[in-house]
């Protein structure tokens, strides 16, 4: 069983830790995920398209990330997180971390940090392992196919992470 740790308004670790998934969570507490965005030298980005079988958001389009577990640090987590997803180890590749966003649902009981993260490596399609259980496809994308996908509402979470598209 996985565990993430209770951080408060100020996203400083409170000492506990909650069940992944849990969400009971208090109004002042809140767990952290982050999101990866993986950018070629070519100016194209890795996405990926959720299973058809996910509870939430199924076939969107969307950039590795989950939940950063119990006692880890944002960095290792997305390091992970890509390397899980996509195959992929970019412990090495230029960039790192860009920026985090707050989240705050009372009726849902999930409040969340993200943490934002931008790697700039060259990579191809034969590079690519996605892993099964969570990807259903790949896509070395053009900006405009990301904005495209943005537009017609299936790319998840674009509107809170499009300043990294722009920059």
């Amino acid at each position: 069983m996985e565990f993430w740790d209770i951080y408060n308004e100020k996203k400083e670790k409170t000492g506990q830790t909650m069940k992944r998934n849990d969400w009971n969570m208090k109004p002042d507490e809140f767990h952290l995920t982050v999101l990866g965005v993986l950018q070629r030298s070519d100016g194209r980005y890795l996405i990926t398209r959720r299973r058809m079988d996910k509870e939430w958001a199924a076939g969107w389009w969307e950039v590795p990330g989950g939940g950063v577990n119990a006692g880890e640090e944002s960095k290792d987590a997305i390091i992970r997180e890509i390397k899980e997803e996509t195959g992929i180890d970019v412990s090495s590749a230029d960039g790192g971390y860009a920026f985090s966003y707050k989240r705050i649902n009372p009726e849902e009981k999930n409040n969340y940090f993200v943490d934002i993260y931008k790697f700039i490596l060259d990579f191809d399609d034969k590079d690519i392992k996605v892993q099964d259980k969570e990807v259903s496809e790949f896509s070395i994308a053009t900006i405009d196919e990301v904005k495209q996908y943005a537009k017609q509402g299936i790319f998840l979470h674009y509107d809170s992470i499009r300043q990294i598209f722009e920059d």
